[in-house]
């Protein structure tokens, strides 16, 4: 028996082909929980990933789609996304078809390409669908990061490698299971070198605090 989410394939193909390279389509499978389809991956996830939506989130969806929303990709670039939930012949969810548009490409083109980058209606970071992304929320310190320092993430020096291995340590980003390898992909550095760091910047700032005066 066919899986209900096939015939959906050549939809997503198309949409990310016609688009390319801006655009990404990605299909999930609601019933388990994961990525089932995705074109133009420029978000580095797989087929088999977790789509990391909320438990009991298929009995939620009432609309037929959900966004414009803004997101924010793992090396800080804005995407403008959109989702439409797919239903079977009961009207049943049985899947999401996400559409992540990546607009900074078309920042400062041109003045009429402003629509483009504007959201019609700002989604809480609340909603069901965005809940427990945790990548979304690494990816957004990384973006902030970024813009703060007016650099990109090629331009890191190994101060800023450090800097903002501690914001996102502060940030609680490392209590997080499958962080580390999440964040070790996108700096483009190993797994040891991230925990070696993470393991100087605590011992600093442990030293620092015990030299405190009381």
């Amino acid at each position: 028996m066919s899986h209900p989410l096939t015939p959906f394939i050549p939809v997503c193909d198309a949409i990310a082909t016609l688009f390319s390279p801006h655009v990404e389509a990605v299909l999930h499978d609601l019933e388990t929980g994961q990525i089932f389809h995705i074109a133009n991956a420029f978000s580095r996830r797989r087929p088999g990933d977790s789509s990391l939506n909320e438990a009991g989130l298929a009995s939620s969806l009432d609309e037929d789609v959900i966004g414009p929303y803004g997101k924010s990709n793992w090396d800080g670039r804005r995407l403008k996304a959109i989702t439409s939930v797919l239903r079977d012949a009961e009207g049943k969810p049985v899947g999401l078809l996400c559409i992540n548009h990546d607009i900074e490409a078309f920042a400062g083109i041109f003045d009429q390409l402003k629509s483009m980058m504007e959201f019609a209606a700002p989604m809480p970071k609340t909603s069901a669908l965005m809940a427990d992304d945790w990548r979304e929320a690494v990816n957004s310190v990384i973006g902030d990061f970024l813009a703060e320092q007016r650099t990109t993430l090629s331009g890191l020096t190994g101060t800023d490698t450090d800097g903002l291995i501690a914001l996102l340590d502060a940030r609680g980003v490392f209590a997080i299971r499958k962080a580390v390898p999440y964040v070790a992909e996108i700096l483009k550095l190993s797994r040891a070198t991230i925990y070696n760091r993470l393991g100087a910047i605590r011992q600093k700032q442990d030293a620092a605090v015990q030299g405190e005066p009381q």
